[in-house]
C-alpha cells in the first residue's frame, strides 16, 4: 500500500502580480482560457462546479474534459478543488488544493498540491508535475 505522500505532487511558484489578479485566473473563466483550457464553464463559489474543455494535441479534433467540483473558496487565499477527467479511471480523479500569499503589492506565492492514487505510479506523478509546471509558466507568462 503506498502511503499519501507517493500520491501528491508538490509545485510553488512566485509570480510578480498581485494576489488578486493570480486568483482570477483561476476563477474567471475568461482568464482561465487564456492559460488553462480552450473553453471553461467555472462557478466561482463553494459548492460550485466548472468544466474545463482542451484540445487534444495528439488527437487532432478529439478533446480533453474535465470537470469538478469546488470544495473550498476563499477568495484571494485558497481553492479546493475536486477534479474528475471525463472518460478516466476513478484513480485519475484528483483533489487540487491551491494556496496564494501575497507577498506584498505586486508579487504572489502560489502554491499548488495535487492527491491522486494515480500518483502512486511514479511516472504518472512526473507526467502530472511536469504538466503543472508549464501550466504555472503559461500563468506567470499572462501576468507578468
Amino acid at each position: 500500500m503506498s502511503d499519501a505522500t507517493e500520491n501528491t505532487i508538490t509545485l510553488a511558484r512566485t509570480i510578480d502580480a498581485p494576489v488578486e489578479e493570480i486568483f482570477a485566473a483561476w476563477t474567471d473563466p475568461a482568464l482561465l482560457e487564456q492559460w488553462q483550457a480552450d473553453h471553461v464553464e467555472f462557478e466561482p463559489f463553494e459548492g460550485g462546479s466548472f468544466r474545463l474543455e482542451t484540445e487534444d494535441d495528439a488527437q487532432p479534433g478529439r478533446s480533453l474534459v474535465v470537470t469538478g467540483t469546488v470544495v473550498s473558496f476563499e477568495e484571494d487565499h485558497k481553492l479546493v478543488e475536486l477534479w474528475h477527467p471525463e472518460g478516466g479511471a476513478p484513480d485519475e480523479d484528483s483533489t487540487l488544493i491551491v494556496t496564494f500569499e501575497s507577498l506584498g503589492a505586486a508579487r504572489t506565492r502560489l502554491s499548488l498540491v495535487e492527491i491522486a492514487a494515480a500518483h502512486a505510479d511514479p511516472q504518472s506523478r512526473i507526467f502530472a508535475m511536469e504538466a503543472w509546471d508549464a501550466a504555472l509558466g503559461e500563468l506567470a507568462d499572462l501576468l507578468e
